[in-house]
């Protein structure tokens, strides 16, 4: 871990503990919904929100497809128990195959994007009932580059780490006692068998988390990214994938107020 791209654990969890109840009192609502998908970003996102919210108003969610791996699963139960919050399980998979009944499909891009909004509609409903607040579980990192799904694990009530990159996401995980099988893991959505998020992006969080740094919070120019060691072609994909993406990271653009 670069010196650069480090955190101060407890003083960041402390921010981000006090950003949520600001959220949280702001909205009215003392509870918060989350989706536990058995990886690192939601549950350091559990984590957190238990620390602000109570256990008691914090309801987790698995939420499978029947090609998803056991290993989510016991993952996601792992992180409801090591935060001591309730956890329920809602199968997505007859709400999926009723969509591919009327809009077949054999892309698995587009299955992971129905996968993903499908998902966010049964958070949204149950944080209508519950009277909660969705906790969005996105970093930084798959931010720039665009990897989320537009009203899918892109929506929700509020963004606790979306100011982070992955590599101080796993700082915080470290700090916040997330359990050591889900931190070690290869980070991947589960949209497939055997889908790796680094095997679909074509280099490692370590690797894109340094260059971002580098090209978006310092402003480093293409040649001094090259003389610190980045190619060519990891420069231009990562910044052709920061460009192409700029429409998920803001509102819809309208013609309101203009003359």
């Amino acid at each position: 871990m670069r010196e650069e791209m480090k955190i101060d654990p407890a003083a960041e969890t402390d921010r981000i503990v006090s950003f949520i109840r600001t959220e949280l009192e702001g909205a009215g609502m003392p509870g918060i919904v989350i989706g536990l998908s058995g990886g690192l970003d939601s549950a350091v996102v559990a984590m957190l929100c238990v620390r602000a919210a109570g256990k008691e108003n914090v309801f987790g969610f698995l939420l499978p497809y029947r090609t998803s791996s056991p290993e989510s699963r016991s993952h996601g139960k792992a992180v409801a128990d090591a935060a001591g919050i309730s956890c329920k399980t809602v199968d997505i998979t007859p709400a999926i195959e009723a969509l591919d009944h009327m809009l077949p499909t054999e892309d698995r891009v587009a299955l992971g994007n129905r996968m993903a909004r499908v998902r966010m509609i049964v958070l949204y409903d149950r944080s209508a009932r519950l009277g909660a607040l969705v906790a969005g579980t996105g970093n930084r990192t798959e931010s720039m580059l665009g990897y989320t799904t537009l009203h899918g694990d892109s929506a929700c009530g509020f963004q606790p780490i979306s100011h982070l990159y992955k590599c101080q996401v796993r700082q915080l995980a470290d700090f916040l006692g997330v359990p050591d099988q889900i931190v070690a893991k290869p980070p991947s959505a589960d949209l497939w068998q055997g889908q790796t998020d680094e095997g679909e992006l074509g280099f490692t969080y370590d690797e894109v988390d340094r260059l971002l740094f580098n090209m978006i919070d310092r402003h480093r120019t293409d040649a001094d990214l090259e003389a610190s060691g980045f190619t060519r072609d990891i420069i231009n994909r990562t910044r052709s994938m920061v460009n192409k993406s700029e429409f998920k990271r803001r509102m819809p653009n309208s013609l309101l107020g203009q003359d």
